[in-house]
């Protein structure tokens, strides 16, 4: 039970930390292009409380670790006027991909700093290290999925014909309504999907750092 609620207590500590830059990140995106809403609506902010969702953010990721599937999940939407940023939809794709690329950037980092002080196979450090590298790898490639309300969507947005983009902006509506179903649904092939892309990401980390 204790390693169960340290395990947890890490698996939190990493979701609130990751999840907090991930969403600063979408706004200061935005305000750099010229939306301001997310400083408005005090969003633009590393004040983990203003952007937790308690499904995605809590829930779900806690929920995934503990019956040891790969951890995905995301946070509260940072709120952005895709018609006040510049460079039109590729400044809104602009503004979404930030969350993610920074998720991966972190999983990148965390992979770095394991690999090159050595930590133990054992113990706290190494456990929260690569607890972290695991959980923004998780959101990196849950949030680029191409499907509303999602980050990866908006990239989708910018390339798609108008009427698939009429589509997607009825889907997002629903908002978390239609992630819950889609996890529930295909929460068997979102797992092995993101097995597989994690697998690859890590063994490009390890090459890149000297470890395979």
């Amino acid at each position: 039970m204790n390693i169960d609620l340290v395990h947890i207590a890490i698996v939190l500590g990493v979701i609130l930390f990751s999840m907090t830059l991930h969403e600063a990140m979408h706004g200061f995106v935005a305000y750099f292009l010229g939306d301001d809403t997310a400083k408005r609506e005090g969003r633009l902010t590393l004040n983990p409380i203003k952007h937790i969702d308690p499904f995605l953010t809590i829930f779900l990721p806690l929920m995934l670790a503990l019956v040891g599937g790969p951890i995905f999940g995301g946070a509260k939407p940072v709120p952005f006027n895709p018609d006040r940023v510049r460079y039109d939809e590729w400044g809104a794709a602009l503004v979404a991909i930030s969350g993610p690329l920074t998720n991966l950037v972190l999983a990148f980092v965390f992979f770095g700093v394991y690999a090159v002080i050595g930590a133990p196979s054992v113990g706290i450090p190494a456990q929260i290290l690569l607890t972290a590298v695991s959980v923004n790898l998780g959101f990196f490639i849950f949030n680029m999925i191409p499907l509303p309300p999602l980050d990866g969507s908006r990239v989708l947005y910018a390339l798609a014909p108008e009427f698939v983009r009429r589509g997607m902006e009825a889907i997002e509506q629903f908002g978390i309504f239609f992630i819950f179903a889609i996890v529930l649904l295909a929460s068997s092939v979102i797992g092995q999907f993101m097995s597989v892309v994690s697998l690859f990401f890590i063994d490009l980390f390890a090459k890149i750092f000297g470890l395979s």
